[in-house]
């Protein structure tokens, strides 16, 4: 009887441990099917595209996805960010190392891409039936619970030869995972060195693959499918027509894969690219705009009180430095043209580079009109310029940004031939305003209006009376 009693005790302990190792799989899984994206460091943008994943993934959630929300994040994520997306987003987090890209030596490889590669370890995420992975650009139109039901992997093609990574189902398998790293030692051939490349290399025969359609009763296919169009709606589609004119599939995802500084969260991207102000509503919406307040109040702050110390100070700023009693001048009055002129230039350049770059539109481009006006002021008031003459560019800024934001061109060309018709207009102006502002700082110089000889007393004060 004791054998018997060892046996029982055995089989009990095997039960304990598999109850076990069940409910660890159900508490890391809520629902049978995912969406996942990667996280990773190294590139300059970082923190833009955190902000991007945070959208992404709250839009998804107010869209009600019958799925967990994952984010593959690997262990050089800063710890405070991945509690935020634990707690304050209620995702799902994945730590995993760094994957080797054996391609980051090959010929024109862009070291951006160099940590993509760890988007394979969707395959490891054997907790779910299926994975939709994302990328961080995509827009969500609508629920997109259908593609669970495709099969071990689907895609859409938004180049005629080559899918897009940006969005793609797969049915996650340790087999298939191991295969893919064996690949990746071998060095299976990678056009780009990014994941784009050695999945479109892997997956080299679902071009020939049948379009995806949902069956009805909801059951899950098996195989390859290419994905309808609609699932991956490039952007710049939309530009064409100003308008969705896609048929294949439903429209449900706008992806953004074309110049990296032209992305949506960026707050210059629009009205350049009219679908910016869409994906910052989105934004607005889910995560807000919380941690960028503080540093626009204080840039708002700074660049009023810049407006007003320097017209108070007028009269004290146009005396700079004393005119030497030397007759030939020439060299010292081109250097302070070429000062003036640098002031002004660099008021409208400065300022573009100190806004926060995940600002909303609205708020960031009045931040810059803001700044260039009030470090404008500087030059204005120090040089004795003409005030319209040097926010000349200002003003044709304003006037591009509402020429780019009219919501009623019929199409994107016409839209592209307004703009262009809206500079050809404007050139002349700016060419006679910088022709002002070098004959108003001429003028100047030869009439001694701020530069007094040294010899000389200064000109009385009322001669620098504000105007």
């Amino acid at each position: 009887m004791e054998w018997w009693r060892g046996v029982v005790i055995a089989a009990g302990i095997l039960a304990v441990a598999t109850v076990f190792e069940v409910a660890e799989g159900a508490a890391g899984a809520e629902h049978r099917n995912a969406y996942a994206a990667m996280m990773y460091m190294g590139t300059p943008r970082d923190y833009e595209f955190y902000v991007a994943m945070r959208v992404m993934m709250r839009s998804l959630r107010k869209l009600n996805v019958d799925a967990d929300l994952v984010i593959i994040a690997s262990v050089d994520v800063p710890p405070h960010w991945v509690k935020a997306l634990k707690e304050e987003d209620g995702l799902r987090v994945e730590i995993v190392d760094n994957m080797n890209n054996p391609y980051k030596t090959q010929y024109s490889f862009d070291d951006r891409f160099k940590l993509t590669m760890n988007k394979l370890y969707a395959w490891r995420l054997v907790d779910y039936d299926r994975v939709v992975m994302l990328d961080s650009d995509n827009l969500f139109l609508q629920k997109t619970d259908e593609l669970f039901q495709c099969g071990q992997f689907c895609a859409a093609f938004i180049n005629p030869c080559i899918f897009h990574t940006g969005l793609f189902v797969l049915q996650p398998s340790m087999e298939v995972f191991k295969d893919m790293v064996h690949e990746l030692e071998i060095g299976r051939p990678n056009p780009d060195g990014a994941d784009q490349g050695f999945l479109s290399s892997y997956f080299s025969d679902l071009l020939d693959m049948p379009m995806f359609h949902p069956p009805s009763n909801g059951t899950k296919l098996d195989g390859r499918y290419r994905l309808p169009l609609g699932y991956q709606m490039d952007a710049s589609y939309y530009y064409l027509k100003l308008r969705w004119n896609v048929p294949c599939g439903p429209n449900s995802v706008i992806t953004f894969p074309g110049a990296r500084w032209l992305k949506p969260w960026y707050w210059w991207s629009w009205p350049v690219l009219p679908l910016g102000f869409s994906w910052h509503e989105q934004r607005r919406r889910t995560i807000g705009y919380g941690a960028e307040v503080p540093l626009v109040l204080i840039q708002s702050v700074l660049y009023l009180g810049i407006i007003a110390i320097t017209r108070l100070s007028r009269p004290n700023m146009s005396k700079l430095c004393y005119r030497r009693p030397d007759k030939t001048l020439s060299v010292y009055h081109v250097g302070l043209k070429f000062t003036a002129l640098f002031c002004i230039l660099s008021a409208y350049v400065v300022p573009f580079f100190l806004i926060p770059r995940t600002v909303h539109p609205l708020v960031g481009w009045s931040l810059y009109l803001l700044g260039s006006s009030a470090l404008s002021s500087i030059a204005i008031n120090a040089f004795l310029l003409s005030v319209i003459a040097v926010l000349t560019p200002c003003i044709g800024i304003f006037g591009a940004l509402l020429a780019l934001a009219f919501p009623w061109y019929s199409d994107g060309v016409f839209r592209a031939l307004s703009i262009f018709a809206y500079a050809v207009c404007f050139t002349p102006f700016l060419w006679v305003s910088f022709m002002k502002v070098l004959l108003s700082l001429h003028l100047s110089l030869e009439r001694e209006a701020f530069l007094p000889r040294s010899s000389e007393s200064p000109s009385p004060l009322g001669f620098n009376k504000l105007y």
